[in-house]
């Protein structure tokens, strides 16, 4: 081999490590991704029962039970749809019917959400943004204001 080729050589075999490194990182980082959903996107796409994802919408005003055994149970909307969530623990202070939330957990087969986390936005001006797009999608949210259009709001 001339001097030429074994250089070649080299920065083809470090390419190629660097390249299987890449994969196996990006690999691993799919397994720990979560991916957030409206319950738009949950009713229409059916996620695979199981997986992990996060759902995002409004509490449904008069959905929120609490049941044995300290189970919640409450209704998370984008005004088109409605997801239930069965949540086990305590909720955040800001939790309410009416205000943004965000959801992580499974879908069970029997279209249940079983949450282990749940979020509620931390202040008035606060919605995560995958949130408030879907909301705007729906005509209910108003730029520059903290929530929904004023008023409450209507599900189908």
């Amino acid at each position: 081999m001339t001097r030429k080729q074994k250089r070649l050589a080299v920065i083809f075999g470090g390419l190629a490590i660097l390249g299987g490194a890449v994969g196996l990182t990006l690999n691993a980082l799919q397994d720990s991704m979560v991916f957030f959903r409206s319950p738009t996107d949950i009713v229409e796409q059916s996620p695979p029962p199981g997986k992990r994802i996060r759902i995002g919408g409004l509490v449904q005003d008069g959905s929120v039970r609490r049941e044995a055994n300290a189970l919640i149970v409450f209704a998370v909307t984008d005004t088109k749809s409605t997801v239930t969530v069965h949540y086990k623990g305590l909720l955040p202070d800001l939790f309410r019917e009416g205000q943004g939330v965000v959801a992580e957990g499974v879908l069970e087969g029997s279209g249940i959400f079983q949450a282990d986390t749940v979020l509620a936005k931390h202040d008035e001006n606060y919605m995560p943004p995958e949130v408030a797009e879907a909301l705007k999608k729906q005509g209910v949210w108003k730029d520059g204001e903290g929530g929904p259009a004023s008023g409450s709001v209507k599900t189908q």
